[in-house]
């Protein structure tokens, strides 16, 4: 097992019993005392458990949160809207786009439904369904295989594999948590190195992110802020989170949800 992998089982089992034993994890995963010592060394440098005498337990809510789809899509529904509309503009008809899962991009899915000649590579079991749901024959979609995550990505090494060769002319990606420090994150970290695949496979990244994923910080980096092309995000985006985009991405365009549409600053 790989050192992330440990580190994710490690984080997953403090998530769900809200705390581990050291002599547990060294049986568990077969291990060192040591390794795992250093794990929850790693882990707590990163403010992601509270280290404990023989153990460690839960840090709360923070870069290992990984809400369901459900719990994900019942936030800033405005602001996703807003967001995904200005999305869909960017799509153009007879391209290959990729979408990565999440709720905002689950939503630019419905937008893009009737766009000609579009092909379509994701990981979200979600957004192939929208998909499906509204068939054209000029239409190809590509869901990669892979393990299910709790906000319904396929992630792992199969996932990895089916994406690996592929080229698509935009990306729209999803993601848990953009930083100045971290850049974009998630808190699963086989999720992060499918979607770095994601990333490698697209001439342009657009990041679709409302102003609450703004200084959250998943456990893995998928990007840097500067990897961005586009980052489409919405009118209550702090002042300095502006001024660190403005800098680092190609281009940040600012809509704000209204009754009748948006207006698009950039």
């Amino acid at each position: 097992m790989l050192a992330q992998q440990r580190q994710q089982a490690i984080l997953e089992r403090v998530r769900s019993s809200g705390g581990v034993r050291v002599a547990d994890l060294v049986r568990e995963l077969g291990v060192s005392d040591m390794t795992i010592r250093r794990d929850l060394e790693v882990l707590s440098e990163r403010g992601l458990l509270e280290k404990v005498h023989g153990g460690a337990t839960a840090a709360g809510p923070g870069s290992t949160e990984e809400p369901g789809f459900a719990a994900k899509s019942a936030r800033q529904q405005p602001e996703k809207e807003a967001i995904a509309r200005q999305a869909a503009l960017l799509v153009r008809p007879g391209t290959a786009i990729a979408l990565s899962a999440g709720t905002t991009t689950w939503t630019l899915a419905h937008l893009v439904v009737d766009v000609p000649e579009l092909t379509v590579i994701t990981n979200s079991i979600r957004i192939a369904d929208v998909f499906h749901r509204s068939p054209r024959a000029d239409r190809t979609v590509v869901l990669t295989g892979g393990v299910r995550t709790p906000s319904d990505a396929l992630v792992g090494p199969v996932a990895v594999a089916a994406i690996r060769g592929l080229h698509v002319d935009t990306l729209f990606l999803g993601v848990h948590g953009m930083s100045a420090r971290a850049g974009f994150t998630t808190p699963n970290l086989l999720e992060a190195e499918t979607n770095r695949e994601l990333v490698a496979s697209a001439h342009r990244l657009v990041v679709p992110a409302d102003h609450s994923k703004w200084d959250t910080v998943g456990i893995s980096t998928i990007a840097a802020l500067s990897e961005a092309h586009v980052v489409i995000s919405d009118s209550g985006l702090p002042e300095e989170a502006r001024e660190e985009l403005s800098a680092q991405a190609g281009e940040l365009i600012i809509v704000t949800p209204q009754p009748e549409g948006q207006v698009a600053e950039r």
